[in-house]
């Protein structure tokens, strides 16, 4: 049934419009999407506790964009990475709509050979025929339909249950070798491929495996951290391996910032963490110079690293503080892959084609401001440097460190101050009432 609604929808809405001939040269496509990843947890976003050499590789190798956005939180954040909508147009929480239009769809039906392996989080964390990722757009699956909050998870492979496991620092290879798998499957069919690899790490219940457990002498995040670099290596090697190099957009990011904002409950709910890392303070990462965490629209709650790398394309070794977001992947991807026409225009899509911006042909972007959204609820407005965050906030989760703001209208210059630590509403009215209008626009537009 799903298909067939996809099927009608391309034909409905793109009727007329040109289709991929089968010479077309198009790129494959691999999404790396880490969990909890905080904004300053790799070295080259400026991490000093941890190692990561592939990571940095990579951004040296291709774009490292400082003004990348995701969503508040993990099972919503994936729902937009795949629609292109934010999370409260598509469900507004761990599950979407099955008449939603995943990037995965869309290339499959453009000749793609498609694979999800690792966390899904996008079916209420259970099977549901119609959500899962074979009924999404994926050939194949492997790994957990939802999170490991508990210290464990059940494994899929594609619709089938197999063995659950409290292993934590095992899936981190584990998810490496079945990407593998797949790349050495796939690699010459004659068909080009899109891999997304959705890692459970840096989520808690964190682990490394014995091999990494205790080796950066720097706590357990660390280590954690470290081997999750070097499977990143690995998968990437494979790449190179196979000659798939400078056929492959590679995109690195994650689905929201650290959860490092709540530590109370969280070290009486897993009180083994104590012991881990001899003293008070939870393994987890950090935003780096920015304010706030996982589960805020502080920046430190929604920007995050990402990284963009196609050699030949992508230009190699450059910063850009271009504004980005997880919800431009599905317009850019179609466009990348020669099928931009198929993005649904049948309903709002909130990304926007970045591929000039990418291929370093437009140094501003395609979007000049980005919403904050928390659920069904608007908090914060970007434009430019300028960040409006909204008053009388009601959608505030109810995490003991959660940094709550006054509740008044805060006005932030985040390229003057990225911490956004000084409040200059009361400096620029005009700009206050000019991003409040720009809220309500948004509001009506939801």
């Amino acid at each position: 049934m799903k298909s067939l609604l996809l099927s009608l929808v391309f034909v409905l809405s793109f009727c007329g419009a040109a289709v991929v001939s089968a010479e077309t040269e198009r790129p494959n496509f691999l999404i790396i999407f880490i969990d909890d990843m905080g904004y300053g947890d790799p070295s080259c976003y400026g991490n000093t506790t941890a190692r990561t050499p592939h990571i940095d590789q990579l951004a040296a190798d291709g774009t490292k964009f400082t003004s990348f956005y995701a969503q508040t939180v993990c099972g919503p954040s994936r729902g937009a990475l795949m629609t292109g909508r934010y999370p409260h147009r598509v469900g507004g929480g761990w599950t979407t709509n099955a008449e939603e239009v995943f990037i995965s769809e869309i290339l499959q039906e453009a000749g793609y050979t498609t694979g999800c392996v690792g966390k899904w989080d996008m079916s209420k964390r259970r099977y549901q025929e119609e959500l899962v990722p074979n009924s999404q757009g994926f050939d194949e699956y492997f790994g957990p339909l939802g999170a490991n909050d508990a210290g464990k998870v059940r494994l899929w492979d594609n619709r089938e249950e197999i063995d659950p496991t409290s292993d934590m620092g095992s899936l981190t290879r584990r998810y490496t070798d079945r990407s593998i798998d797949f790349l050495e499957k796939h690699h010459d069919d004659g068909k080009p491929f899109f891999l997304y690899l959705a890692h459970t790490m840096m989520h808690v219940v964190i682990d490394a495996s014995a091999e990494y457990r205790d080796k950066t002498g720097k706590g357990l995040y660390a280590d954690t951290l470290e081997e999750l670099d070097h499977e990143i290596g690995r998968l990437l090697g494979k790449i190179d391996e196979l000659g798939l190099l400078e056929d492959t957009v590679v995109l690195f990011t994650s689905d929201n910032g650290p959860w490092s904002n709540d530590h109370q409950r969280q070290r009486a709910k897993n009180a083994k963490y104590v012991e881990w890392t001899k003293g008070p303070k939870l393994p987890w990462g950090t935003a780096g110079p920015l304010r706030g965490a996982k589960g805020s629209t502080w920046e430190g709650g929604v920007r995050v690293p990402g990284i963009v790398r196609w050699p030949g394309h992508v230009p190699a070794g450059k910063t850009s503080d271009a504004i980005v977001s997880t919800l431009d992947v599905l317009p850019t991807f179609a466009a990348l892959a020669g099928v931009g026409e198929k993005v649904p225009t049948d309903r709002t899509i909130d990304g926007v084609d970045q591929s000039e911006l990418l291929l370093g042909k437009n140094e501003a972007g395609a979007r000049d401001g980005f919403h904050y959204w928390d659920g069904n609820e608007l908090q914060a407005v970007r434009e430019g440097p300028w960040k409006l965050r909204l008053p009388g906030l009601k959608n505030l989760r109810k995490w003991p460190e959660l940094d709550r703001g006054t509740q008044e209208a805060e006005l932030y210059h985040l390229e003057k101050d990225l911490g956004e630590s000084k409040d200059v509403a009361a400096d620029n009215p005009e700009m206050v009432e000019r991003l409040m209008a720009l809220a309500e626009e948004a509001k009506k537009k939801s």
